[in-house]
This record gives structure tokens, C-alpha cells and sequence, in this order.
């Protein structure tokens, strides 16, 4: 299997190298920058990996960078992480900018590996699964939201409804903290976060960065919403905080993630403090409400556009979980084919269609000789939607998921999608993400029949890259359900 490994000292097989790759050619200073658009750059190199193969070069700027878009390749630069390759530090330096406090999506090597136990311990599935009877609450006010909007007749804005669902479902297992924003009015912490991430993104693929000498009024709002988040932010760890004072035994029974990385911090020579402390609650706060939520809306929406699809799926959500207010952990296991079509979204629909990355030392990729420092843009979405590995790339078809699917689908076609990564970095909420996602959509094709998901003009939603892939103005009508046949 391909792989990116170590460069040897000396070697047989001649290695190309980066400016001897084939790319788009470009305008002198500027490379490609004005080839591509930041809306939807996913989709530029996409169409150029298309053009030049899974090896290719591209030049943003002064910066030239490695183009891969070949999963297997892809995959070996993934499981080299933390020693031979590193997030690119963009991200983090423009949020840093902006006033956000870092968590363990920026931090790198041993603070990284720190961060990371406690991370994973708290979304370990025991913890997910202890947490279950306080996500069904979060649900239902979901379910309660949508069925007053069924009942007025009004359409559901998806996408703010799914992240507000979403928020709420973190906040609680990964802090403890009921904020719900989904009996809220408008003026919620979910509101400020939407800023974030898509400012992030803009700011990272800008030429000039304005900003560092004047503001524009979106700038401005931006600031407003950064110093709400991080008020917010305190406010949460300082009730954390009197929590274990009120409560000491708590510390050594932690019964959540921001318990126990206060625990954690305060333990002499841990390497930790509130600054990771504060960089963690946000990290969890946008990782667990951007990703979740905007596949949520892609799947409905596809199902939508493929009533037979949309058919089976509700046949076994009425069939083996017809009451949400009842819903059981292993109800939700039991969705074998609400799990396909979750897979088959994010197969057809990645909320994150690339990753940025930079070698940290010489290695090779392919037959492809890496300098350290080399940045590297990887292109998720390829061999997951190509013919070499699916029939019918470009089909909804969730039953090719399943065990009796006929053709089976290879173990190279279960690889070539990574919605949640790979290697040592896999994102540590993906269980919680899967069961998340399970449930809103049992409650919604129990409760509910779809009258209509569209745009307000009828067109296929566009996708638009702001930090994650989002479908762009997706509305939803509802009304109550049919009595079951």
C-alpha cells in the first residue's frame, strides 16, 4: 500500500520532485490565487486533481504545495502524524489573531498528546452512552420546535435548527451544561459561533490581511461575537470550577470532559492550564456543532431527492423506533440502514472535502521526495466519489453500506471516504457525532412526513466552503406523520 515514509539517504527508484509535478499554471507572485475561489476552492483543485492525477502542485501565493489525491497516499501522510506531519498552522494563527483561545484541533506533539487522553476518555462510548437519557432530551425539544413549525405551516431554516441541536447535545456531554439554545430566542451563543469558523476560513485565504489596519462593519461584528464566546467561555469554566470547590469528590469521580481537564490542569507538573482548559470548551463547541449539523442537512436533503431511499429509511426508523420519547441506546444500533445513509452522505457530501497539512521532516509521498516544511493540501473527496471503486459514483445508493450489499463494496472503497480522518488524529467525537445524527433523523422520519427541502429558488443547494462544507440555504416543511400502515 502506498505510503508516505522517512526519505532514505539513498535511493533506487528516482523520486520527483515538487517542482517537476504537473499543476495549473499560474500568474507570477499570485500562482493560482486568482484561479480559485474561496467559496468554492474545494471544488477548483477537485476539478484540477481531475485534470493532472493524484500528484500535482499548485501555488497559492509564494507558497507552492503537494496536491494529494490519492486516498491511500493520503491516508499514510494521516497515520504520520504528530512526528512527520502537522495540521498547516494557518487556522490556528488566524484564530489566535482573532482573540480564540487553542485546543487539541491546533495543538501539535506532546501538548497535543496530552490534550488528547483526556479528549478521548471523555467521548470513550461508556461516557456516550451514560449521557444517552440527556441527548433524547435535547432531541425532543427538536422534536418540539418542528412540530410547531409543522403546526403554523412554517419552513424550517435547517441548517440554524440542526446547529442549535447540536450545541446543545455537546454542551451537555462534553461540559454539563444545558444551555439549550433551542428554547431560545435568537440572541444565543450559537448565533456568535456561526461567525467564527467561516471568518477563520475567509482571513486564512485572504491576499492582504485588511483587517490588521482597518475594519469593516463584519469585522467589527466578528470582535462583538469573538468577546461574547469567550464571556461565555469563562462564565462555563468558572461554573465548572465552583462546581468541584462545592463538590471535591468530584474531582476524582469526573463526570465530564471539563471536569476532568480542570482535574487534570491542577495537577502539579501536568503541563496544563486554563488557556487549554478555555481552547478545548471552544474547540468542542465548533467542532460539535458545524460538522454533525451540516451533514444532518445534506442527508435530508438527499433523501429527499431519492424517495426510495427516503421509503426504506423511514420503514425501519417506524418499524424498530417509533417513539422518540422512548428511545433506547440499542434502539439507535439497531438503524442499520439510517447508518448507511449516513455513510453514504458523507461519502457524496464531506463536511471537510480536504485537509491541510505540513511535512515536518524529509519524507516521500509516492514517488514524490517532501521536504520538511512542505505544505500539503489533501483532497478527501476523489476516490470516494471516482468509478475505479464505486458503481455509480455519483448515485445515492446507502445499500451498497450494507453487509448483504450485492456487489459488496472492497475494503479500498470502505478506506477511500474518511469523514472523520484517519490515523492518530481520527476525531475523537465521531461516535458521538454517528448517534447524534441517528437520533434527530429517527425523530424526524417517525414524527414527521417531508413535505418539501429546498432553496428558495428551487436550484440544488450550492456548496459553500467556510471552514466546513455547508449546503447553502436549505428550508424544510413539515407535518405530522401518517399513522403507521
Amino acid at each position: 500500500m502506498p505510503d508516505a515514509t522517512p526519505m532514505p539517504p539513498m535511493s533506487s527508484v528516482p523520486l520527483r520532485q515538487l517542482k517537476d509535478l504537473p499543476g495549473p499554471r499560474g500568474w507570477p507572485l499570485l500562482g493560482n490565487t486568482l484561479q480559485v475561489k474561496p467559496p468554492r476552492i474545494h471544488r477548483d483543485v477537485e476539478r484540477w486533481a481531475a485534470e493532472f492525477g493524484p500528484l500535482f502542485r499548485m501555488r497559492l501565493g509564494r507558497l507552492d504545495q503537494l496536491v494529494i489525491a490519492d486516498h491511500e497516499l493520503l491516508a499514510g501522510v494521516m497515520r504520520d502524524r504528530p512526528e512527520g506531519f502537522r495540521r498547516s498552522p494557518f487556522a490556528s494563527r488566524v484564530g489566535a489573531e482573532m482573540g480564540l483561545p487553542q485546543g487539541l484541533f491546533s495543538a501539535e506533539g506532546e501538548d497535543w498528546r496530552k490534550q488528547r487522553r483526556m479528549v478521548m476518555a471523555a467521548f470513550a462510548p461508556s461516557h456516550v452512552r451514560a449521557y444517552f437519557p440527556s441527548l433524547v432530551k435535547v432531541m425532543l425539544r427538536l422534536r418540539g420546535r418542528w412540530q410547531k413549525a409543522a403546526g403554523a405551516g412554517q419552513a424550517i431554516p435547517l441548517q440554524a435548527d440542526l446547529m442549535r441541536y447540536t450545541v446543545d447535545a455537546i454542551a451537555g456531554l462534553a461540559f454539563g451544561k444545558d444551555i439549550n439554545t433551542l428554547e431560545s430566542g435568537e440572541d444565543v451563543i450559537q448565533r456568535h459561533l456561526d461567525q467564527v469558523l467561516p471568518a477563520v476560513f475567509r482571513r486564512v485565504l485572504s491576499i492582504v490581511p485588511y483587517w490588521r489596519w482597518f475594519k469593516l462593519a463584519a469585522d467589527r461584528e466578528l470582535d462583538a461575537s469573538v468577546a461574547v464566546i469567550n464571556a461565555t467561555i469563562l462564565d462555563i469554566v468558572a461554573q465548572a470550577r465552583q462546581q468541584l470547590r462545592d463538590e471535591p469528590q468530584r474531582r476524582t469521580q469526573t463526570r465530564n470532559l471539563l471536569e476532568a481537564m480542570i482535574a487534570a490542569a491542577d495537577q502539579p507538573g501536568s503541563g496544563l492550564d486554563d488557556r487549554h482548559i478555555a481552547g478545548n470548551v471552544l474547540t468542542m463547541l465548533l467542532a460539535g456543532e458545524d460538522t454533525t449539523a451540516n451533514t444532518l442537512a445534506w442527508m435530508i436533503h438527499l433523501l429527499q431527492r431519492n424517495p426510495q431511499a427516503l421509503q426504506r429509511v423511514q420503514h425501519e426508523v417506524r418499524t424498530l423506533a417509533p417513539d422518540p420519547a422512548a428511545y433506547s441506546f440499542d434502539q439507535m444500533e439497531q438503524l442499520v440502514f439510517l447508518e448507511a445513509c449516513a455513510s453514504e452522505t458523507m461519502r457524496l457530501k464531506p463536511v471537510a472535502p480536504f485537509i491541510g497539512l505540513q511535512a515536518l521532516r524529509d519524507t516521500v509521498v509516492g514517488d514524490v521526495a517532501v521536504p520538511g516544511g512542505t505544505h500539503v493540501w489533501g483532497v478527501l473527496r476523489h476516490d470516494s466519489v471516482g468509478e475505479r471503486l464505486f458503481q455509480r459514483p455519483e448515485a445515492f445508493l446507502p445499500e451498497r453500506w450494507l453487509d448483504e450489499a450485492v456487489p459488496p463494496l472492497s475494503g479500498a472503497a470502505k478506506r477511500a471516504a474518511m469523514p472523520f480522518g484517519s490515523g492518530p488524529r481520527m476525531c475523537p467525537g465521531r461516535y458521538l457525532a454517528l448517534l447524534e445524527m441517528k437520533m434527530a433523523m429517527a425523530m424526524l422520519l417517525s414524527s414527521f412526513d417531508i413535505d418539501d427541502v429546498a432553496t428558495a429558488d428551487g436550484r440544488p443547494p450550492r456548496e459553500l466552503m467556510a471552514f466546513t462544507m455547508q449546503p447553502v440555504g436549505l428550508r424544510m416543511r413539515l407535518r405530522a406523520a401518517a399513522a403507521v400502515p
